[in-house]
């Protein structure tokens, strides 16, 4: 199997490269402005919707990533030290659009590309956030070659003149955070977040492994709507939407908050006996809208006073001075507990108190020094024994015993200290000029240590500050009601409301207008929602009458409900069951739910828009049965004429499938040796390898006879094995048998006579015809050629004089019989 040279042309039905309506160049703006100018809105309306969506469009085209003009092509994936490969291992690809099979046994590193090439490009894999499992997190990278896992993915940009390469490393062991670089021909390097690829890769994600066709089904009916509803080229119109309704919260709101003071400020009006507010209360209450130049009259008509002098007024009558009846008393206090200590000094309870601590100290020392042989406070050659030791703890006892009132006294009288000065407030920031010097008085008493002083003192300066604050404070009321100060602070709030609500009441045409304009462009985006969604879901009923197979299951329709904005909007599949109407997520089977997942999933990889080339899958093919199989081949051959389409497959069924429908198809064939060493070979197809494998045995030297006498006719049995399987797998597709019955037919042709009459005639009964037909289309010698293939397996084998010939008589044969002839007209 080779590509097809002709998958670089344009496809052979345009509607098969899912392109929507308008997506030629006739863009989603342009083509709604002309139905704009169109309709029969009012002129104000249509201007506001020019305004919003030319913004819409800027800041799309200044937000924009990659073109899709410009779509990429993955040219090759390698990977170092990341999942199952260790050393460097290079996925050759071909940059352009066609189908290519990764195949190779579970384990054998294939996954590890896909995967690596999904990191790079968004950070993650459909496997973490499937398992999302602290250990997988952890422990990714290679046992043998992990120490610096690294990705790097060559892509080919039209219009660039070399690839461009993404480079992904990880820092650390989260495999979640990894740093990844991109180089671009012409544009230097620099971090793939600053490329603006992100918005792409979530609307048209190029990825899809069998973890994602159970959330593409299973996900949030929201989440599938918001995947679709993106890619309909609809976003500009959302952006304009969203500019719209800022500009009606913002009207709206305005004229909510004015409305929501007016009921104080009419019952502030209603309170006051002033005829002034009777006529400001009519003005407020007019029928329709409030009288604003009325209103204007009444605010305009205040006295001229100045704002400076009237904040002062307020804040010196509001001012209060010292706490009388707090100071009395703390006052009162701190002189008894003078005359407490006093008392207590006279009766020799201080001085017990500083001869117990004398004795404390002398007693400590001599413990701390039991060899001093002198007395340390007289030097006398006494020494401080043990006798005089316990005589002096019994004495610092007793003295202490006697100084606890001594004590006592000394804490109230700290306490009552302390209470007084608590009530001595610091100077305010601001004070009238006459309660300076009283203030700056009782603020000095804070500093006073002298007990009896700090009670005179700070008895006579509060009493002074008190009546001086009381005084200005009743001179400042008196001249505040003479300034009309309650009439004053309702025209404050009147002129402060006035300003808000003339503009709220100017901007109520304004926000019908809006609310037109938005109407009108809801109901324009759901038309053109429909409009654009038709192809695509033309597009996914096509892909699924290719994979539904047998299946009795009918996609009626692909509906979106609900809108961009709406809490409730979902995707919703109408499907039926011989013709009645179902549930798709209740009577689908596993093979047919993943079949309507890539129903989804590839019209929006193939979206016109979108700026990939490719399309990677890993492991679609599980849970299909053979049927499912052959048109899943059908459908990712039509959508490799547009794309370059990866697939990563252990199901051999798959690649069988090309072949038996004749499909171009390029294979890969990824191989895991001893301690992660992975490579990767072009595969032709069975037939060329079992050939191969055969020269590759002539070719040894020195090998035991029996290998050319035994081993070779065997590999040539398989390799007309092959050949007689593949025309046996086209003659039965051609004959239009169900593909489960054509595989099962196969398989039950065991013999290699049984395997030539099925490629041969499509009947494994008709072995005794076999020979004959070989002769026709082969020549004489080929029945000669098959018996001597089938003697290998006897105890005395074949005798091989010439095996290069052999093989190339074989491969001859093989060739001619591998294809069945075409049916004569």
């Amino acid at each position: 199997m080779t590509e097809n040279p002709e998958q670089n042309g344009p496809p052979k039905n345009p509607e098969q490269s899912g392109r929507t309506p308008g997506s030629d160049g006739s863009s989603t703006l342009s083509r709604l402005a002309a139905r704009l100018e169109a309709s029969a809105l009012a002129e104000a309306a249509k201007e506001i919707l020019r305004e919003a969506l030319g913004e819409a469009g800027a800041d799309t085209d200044a937000s924009a990533g990659p073109h899709p003009n410009h779509r990429a092509f993955l040219d090759s994936i390698s990977v170092t030290g990341f999942r199952g490969i260790g050393r460097k291992a290079r996925l050759p690809l071909t940059a352009k659009p066609g189908v290519t099979l990764v195949v190779g046994r579970n384990g054998s590193g294939k996954s590890s590309f896909a995967e690596g090439a999904e990191t790079a490009f968004t950070g993650r894999t459909a496997r973490l956030d499937k398992q999302r499992n602290e250990v997988w997190r952890r422990h990714w990278r290679n046992l043998h070659d992990g120490a610096e896992p690294k990705v790097e993915v060559r892509l080919s940009m039209a219009g660039d003149p070399r690839p461009s390469t993404l480079t992904c490393t990880w820092p650390g062991d989260d495999v979640t955070v990894p740093e990844v670089e991109f180089k671009r021909p012409g544009h230097g390097r620099g971090p793939f977040a600053d490329a603006g690829w992100e918005r792409p890769l979530n609307d048209y994600r190029p990825f899809l492994s069998y973890s994602d066709l159970d959330k593409i089904i299973s996900g949030k009916p929201c989440e599938l709507y918001d995947s679709i509803a993106t890619i309909l080229g609809l976003g500009e119109l959302t952006a304009a939407d969203g500019r719209l309704q800022s500009i009606e919260k913002v009207l709206t709101s305005a004229i909510k908050n004015t409305e929501a003071e007016l009921p104080e400020l009419v019952e502030m009006l209603s309170a006051l006996d002033d005829p002034r507010a009777e006529s400001a209360h009519a003005a407020l209450t007019k029928a329709g809208a409030p009288d604003f130049d009325g209103l204007d009259t009444l605010v305009a008509g205040l006295p001229d006073v100045d704002d400076g002098h009237l904040r002062q007024l307020r804040a010196t009558a509001a001012l209060t001075g010292p706490d009388l009846d707090a100071v009395g008393p703390a006052v009162d206090r701190l002189r008894e507990a003078v005359a407490v200590l006093d008392d207590v000094r006279a009766s020799g309870a201080e001085d017990a108190h500083q001869r117990g601590e004398l004795l404390a100290r002398a007693l400590e020392h001599s413990r701390r020094h039991p060899n001093e042989g002198s007395c340390p406070v007289c030097g006398s050659d006494r020494p401080l024994d043990e006798v005089w030791a316990e005589r002096a703890a019994d004495q610092v006892e007793a003295l202490r015993q006697e100084a606890a009132a001594a004590q006592e006294a000394r804490r109230e009288l700290r306490e009552a200290v302390d209470a007084v000065r608590y009530l001595i407030t610091r100077v305010p920031v601001w004070l009238p000029a006459p309660l300076v010097v009283p203030w700056e008085e009782w603020e000095a008493c804070r500093a006073i240590d002298e007990a009896e002083q700090l009670a005179a003192r700070a008895e006579t300066a509060a009493l002074v500050l008190a009546d001086a604050c009381a005084a200005l404070g009743e001179e400042a009321a008196r001249e505040l009601e003479k300034l009309d100060e309650e009439w004053r602070r309702c025209v404050a709030r009147l002129a402060g409301w006035l300003d808000r609500a003339r503009v709220a009441h100017a901007g109520k045409p304004r926000l019908r207008q809006v609310r037109a304009a938005r109407k009108w462009l809801k109901e324009a985006c759901a038309e053109l929602r429909e409009e654009r969604l038709r192809p695509f879901e033309d597009h996914s009923q096509r892909i699924w009458e290719e994979l539904r197979q047998q299946s009795n299951v009918d996609l009626r329709s692909v509906r979106l409900t609900g809108s961009e904005k709406a809490a409730v909007r979902k995707l919703v599949m109408d499907v039926s069951v011989d013709g009645t109407e179902a549930a798709a997520l209740g009577v689908m089977s596993q093979g047919e739910l993943h079949s309507l997942a890539l129903s989804l999933f590839l019209p929006r990889a193939a979206a016109p828009d979108s700026p990939f080339g490719f399309v990677v899958i890993d492991d679609p093919v599980q849970s299909m049965d053979p049927a499912k199989v052959h048109g899943l081949a059908k459908v990712l051959h039509d959508l490799g004429e547009t794309r370059q389409v990866v697939v990563f497959t252990h199901d051999t069924r798959l690649q069988r499938a090309f072949k038996n429908q004749e499909l171009a198809v390029t294979v890969l064939e990824v191989e895991r040796e001893g301690r992660s060493m992975v490579t990767v070979r072009r595969v032709t197809d069975p037939v060329g390898q079992a050939l191969d494998d055969a020269r590759a045995l002539v070719r040894t030297r020195n090998l035991e006879p029996v290998a050319m006498t035994h081993v070779l006719p065997g590999m040539c049995r398989t390799v007309l094995e092959c050949s007689f399987t593949e025309a046996a797998g086209l003659r039965l597709h051609r004959a239009g048998l169900a593909e489960h019955e054509a595989e099962k037919a196969i398989v039950a042709a065991v013999t290699l006579m049984d395997i030539a009459a099925l490629g041969l005639f499509g009947d494994a009964s008709r072995t005794g015809e076999v020979y004959r037909e070989l002769r026709r289309r082969c020549g004489p010698g080929a029945v000669d050629l098959v018996r001597r293939c089938q003697a290998g397996t006897h105890p005395s084998g074949t005798p091989m004089p010439d095996p290069r010939r052999f093989v190339n008589d074989i491969e001859a044969i093989a060739q001619t019989v591998r294809k069945p002839e075409e049916p004569t007209p």
